[in-house]
């Protein structure tokens, strides 16, 4: 199953719709300090609802302390970005990915991105439709979803209904 990784997420109930997400695929959560909230932020906790028993969570103090357990852990670390040109629907991903998205405001800084064996994205209407042009990017929880829900696709490991 391929494992989620936020990095430096910034807003609670973003980060809490992502753990409902992980709780209902049983996928890992990693995320990656600092945070722009405490982990008992009340809006992470609504978001979540009463799943995060069901999460597992894995809080990493830095980008390196991360790095260094997906040495030990391998894999392959896939990087979702909106500057990225490779769309994520023709990617074969497998098992053991580590999907990484970026924060909020600002997704992922060039040296997190450049250390990724792969940045793919999500393709987007605004990219042919010039009265969309003003759309950067999705949500963070909707954008974990839709890639995640495709890798889980891939692997057949979830009978989705």
């Amino acid at each position: 199953m391929p494992r989620i990784v936020l990095f430096q997420p910034q807003i609670p109930p973003n980060t809490g719709n992502v753990a409902r997400t992980c709780a209902a695929t049983g996928t890992e959560l990693h995320l990656v300090e600092p945070l722009g909230f405490q982990i008992n932020d009340r809006q992470l906790k609504r978001a979540g609802l009463d799943y995060w028993p069901l999460v597992s969570l894995h809080c990493h103090a830095s980008w390196s302390a991360f790095a260094d357990q997906r040495l030990l852990s391998g894999g392959r670390l896939v990087a979702l970005s909106s500057h990225a040109s490779q769309p994520y629907t023709g990617w074969a991903f497998e098992a053991y990915d580590w999907l990484l998205f970026g924060r909020e405001t600002d997704g992922l800084p060039t040296d997190v991105l450049a250390a990724a064996d792969v940045a793919l994205t999500i393709p987007m209407a605004c990219a042919d439709q010039p009265q969309q042009a003003g759309v950067r990017s999705l949500n963070l929880s909707v954008s974990v979803g839709v890639v995640l829900f495709e890798a889980i696709r891939q692997q057949s490991s979830l009978t989705l209904a």
